[in-house]
């Protein structure tokens, strides 16, 4: 079946339908991984947004039930440039084209993805259709691209209500903002508890729930517009709780802490992507799958310094705080879906709770 990619600034690629039929508006990015589109498609940071994947073959090892970052696929759509039938891989469990039509996910391929992602790169990301229509009406999909705006998702991606996973070492409380089971996965290997907290809690529930650790969790969409959360975070952050952000939650603490966020034209995502660690004087490959950053500059330095930062553009990856027991990441060291140089970072957790690595 013919399908068609209609992008905000009037560009149109055909191609063929993949995964469901159903016309998908969303926020298109790209991505520069070779590996992992099946993490990537449950990661819930992609909650709201279309992917393109710069890599031309996609779906070559199949899927399985182990490599899922959550427990559903977030992705709304996905444009690759050939998606292979089956896969060959001894965990394959299934075809990528048929665990797209099972997710909801809208996807189209036959598509010069180099092409697109260089007009990604040069104009920044944008909000894109895909129809499987023969007819539409170009001014009506316009209007609709120029409305569509990704807000509320941490509301989505959250879970309901707290869950525990059992452990003998450091009680550490996650703040749900779109957590993964890798995360998970890192903390409990090094012996942790974790309890799983909506990303709602109150403050003052999380400093009298008996915790050793708090970690702010990585989500999607705009950091600057979780007012309410940005507020509880400061009461955190006033507290002597050992405390802890990744993604979202480096940048929430941010801004709990007087700084602010941009969005970058085009961001970052993939898996080979350069951070110097300023305290070791070394250079990490780390995976990363983030739109908004930390202005340099705008935090306090008597609050907080850069620890990291991105060797390709210079921007914030990491702040070491002065306040004790605090530091947070931009970047993710989870290692499940690209390099695993960098879980040290858990054992710097797991450490400063009073746990062993």
């Amino acid at each position: 079946m013919k399908a068609t990619l209609i992008l905000e600034n009037g560009s149109v690629f055909t191609g063929t339908s993949i995964g469901c039929t159903e016309d998908k508006i969303c926020q298109l990015v790209f991505n520069t991984s070779m590996v992992g589109y099946q993490e990537l498609l449950t990661d819930p940071c992609y909650a709201g947004q279309g992917v393109v994947m710069s890599y031309p073959l996609i779906g070559n090892y199949g899927v399985n039930d182990e490599d899922n970052a959550s427990d559903r696929v977030w992705v709304e759509a996905l444009v690759v440039r050939h998606l292979s039938e089956r896969g060959s891989n001894f965990r394959c469990q299934g075809d990528l084209n048929t665990y797209l039509r099972n997710g909801g996910v809208t996807g189209i391929q036959d598509v010069d993805t180099r092409a697109l992602t260089k007009i990604l790169r040069d104009q920044g990301s944008m909000n894109a259709m895909i129809t499987c229509a023969e007819q539409f009406n170009i001014a009506e999909v316009m209007d609709k691209l120029k409305a569509y705006k990704i807000t509320g998702k941490v509301a989505t991606t959250t879970c309901a209500a707290p869950k525990t996973v059992d452990g003998n070492g450091a009680h550490v409380a996650v703040l749900d903002f779109g957590v993964t089971c890798g995360l998970v996965e890192h903390l409990t290997e090094r012996g942790c508890k974790v309890t799983i907290l909506p990303a709602d809690t109150k403050a003052e529930d999380i400093l009298s729930g008996g915790y050793n650790g708090i970690l702010l969790s990585p989500g999607p969409g705009d950091p600057a517009e979780n007012v309410e959360i940005i507020a509880q975070v400061k009461k955190l952050y006033d507290s002597d709780m050992p405390l802890f952000g990744i993604g979202l939650g480096h940048q929430l603490l941010a801004l709990a802490v007087g700084g602010k966020t941009a969005k970058l034209p085009y961001g970052h995502r993939g898996g080979n992507i350069p951070v110097r660690d300023l305290e070791q004087g070394k250079v990490y490959i780390t995976a990363q799958n983030h739109g908004y950053v930390v202005v340099d500059g705008s935090v306090d330095p008597a609050i907080a310094q850069p620890s990291h930062v991105n060797v390709n553009d210079g921007s914030i990856e990491g702040l070491k705080y002065t306040r004790p027991d605090c530091f947070t990441m931009q970047y993710d060291p989870e290692g499940n879906k690209g390099p695993a140089e960098t879980c040290y970072v858990f054992d710097r957790i797991v450490s400063i709770m009073g746990g062993d690595k």
